[in-house]
């Protein structure tokens, strides 16, 4: 994917993330931190669904709504 297109999905996560009524305001922060971490350093978003899982479960659904699963 190039990584302009990956930024934009990467940003989409990361607003969704922060809009999210069922994480709480520690689980938002440490996701938007996390894909802050990753749109910084151009990481693709392979392995970014395994890492925001691992912070909470209640990140699979909100990715899988996105076509990330």
């Amino acid at each position: 994917m190039p990584s302009h297109k990956n930024r934009e999905h990467l940003e989409a996560i990361r607003d969704n993330i922060a809009a999210s009524p069922e994480l709480s305001d520690a689980e938002k922060s440490d996701g938007v931190k996390l894909v802050e971490e990753w749109i910084a350093e151009d990481k693709g978003f392979g392995l970014l669904y395994d890492a925001l899982v691992g912070l909470s479960s209640k990140f699979d659904p909100l990715l899988k709504e996105l076509g990330l699963d």
